[in-house]
């Protein structure tokens, strides 16, 4: 039988990643670890680098798997499939050509494109990174007009990547990395295809707003000195989306 577990916990600027009592912030129930560096060095005790989540950790053989988000969910796609996993497949064959192109785009220009707009150090670098981000916004806002799902008629991985930073955009990347050219909320068809898979089946439980906001603005103290978190903005996700005749 295989067992896994995905780590995930909360931002201390101080010490990194930790499981630290805190609102909706779930503890280390398997090796009772309180910061997350500690695996690491747990399965690999000569580790320097950055320990960062997520982290797929084994528990039968007390080791962590791999630490690479765009992996991690490619393998959760089907790796789990002969022990009781979750029947779908956001990764078809006949699609995979097209999901990788959307992925390449869109990690580029907008997953990374965010950070690479926030941690400008000059005036040019900002732009030139804002500028690819609002590019590839517009043009999946011209996408999704016509379509309901980034590749072919159902939600795949494409989806999902995409949706991790939309969902966090208004939030965090308009205000705190200065993406501020327009909100999620101004693209009518890009918010309404948020709404839609936020609204998705075991999707909501996985947002944490307030986590974000604390994390960002809470940790990135050369961008926020005071570590000062806003309370805004006010969003509601549940709202009718209108995209199910879309196809």
């Amino acid at each position: 039988m295989i067992s896994v577990s995905v780590v995930n916990s909360f931002m201390n600027d101080e010490e990194g990643w930790t499981f630290d009592d805190g609102p909706d912030v779930i503890p280390d129930t398997v090796n009772h670890k309180r910061l997350l560096h500690e695996l690491y060095t747990l399965a690999k005790p000569d580790f320097t680098g950055v320990a960062s989540v997520p982290l797929l950790w084994d528990k039968q053989r007390n080791t962590a798997v791999n630490n690479e988000s765009s992996e991690i969910i490619r393998m959760f796609n089907s790796a789990f499939d002969g022990v009781g996993a979750r029947a779908g497949d956001y990764y078809p064959e006949i699609l995979r050509h097209e999901i990788d192109a959307v992925n390449q785009r869109v990690y580029d220009t907008l997953n990374n494109g965010v950070y690479r707009a926030g941690f400008a150090t000059s005036q040019k670098a900002y732009e030139r990174a804002v500028t690819e981000v609002f590019n590839t916004l517009d043009w999946l806002e011209e996408t999704l007009s016509m379509q309901r799902y980034l590749v072919g008629e159902q939600l795949t991985e494409a989806d999902i990547r995409l949706f991790t930073t939309l969902i966090r955009f208004d939030a965090v990347y308009f205000g705190h990395f200065k993406c501020n050219l327009k909100r999620i909320v101004d693209y009518p068809n890009l918010f309404e295809y948020l709404l839609d898979i936020y609204q998705h089946e075991g999707i909501a439980e996985t947002v944490n707003i307030e986590h974000t906001k604390h994390h960002y603005y809470g940790s990135h103290d050369k961008l926020n000195p005071t570590l000062i978190v806003p309370k805004g903005p006010v969003q509601n996700f549940n709202q009718p989306h209108g995209r199910a005749n879309l196809r």
